[in-house]
């Protein structure tokens, strides 16, 4: 995740939309959240269900902000499913859940405004 300081940024350089394409971002729901105390900043332990052919995925989310452990159990996120995995500490995260920043940088979380599948893939 970025800081706000993106909001002062032009847009990125030109891609060719095969290159939008080679990013798979999926949507999924928050099955298990866990508190992530070893972590150098801030940030929470997410399991994500992305449904049957992808599975369930482990994130780590700097979130902290503005979501409680409870209240991210059963929330659709999205995620790419794509990069190689992250070793964070003793932790695998294996997706990068998506979010942009508010006006103090903390991270507020992006997701679809009405439910859908999960495994969904942006396009």
């Amino acid at each position: 995740m970025h800081s706000n300081h993106d909001l002062d940024a032009p847009a990125g350089p030109e891609i060719k939309f095969d290159d939008f394409l080679a990013v798979d971002v999926r949507v999924g729901t928050i099955v298990a959240a866990e508190p992530f105390p070893e972590a150098r900043k801030p940030a929470f332990k997410l399991t994500i269900d992305f449904g049957p052919v992808i599975g369930r995925k482990k994130s780590s989310a700097q979130i902290t902000e503005h979501y409680t452990l409870d209240a991210l159990v059963g929330r659709q996120v999205a995620a790419v499913v794509n990069f190689p995995p992250r070793q964070i500490g003793r932790f695998m995260s294996e997706v990068l859940t998506l979010g942009f920043a508010d006006t103090a940088g903390a991270v507020v979380l992006f997701k679809p405004d009405q439910p859908v599948p999960n495994g969904s893939r942006l396009f």
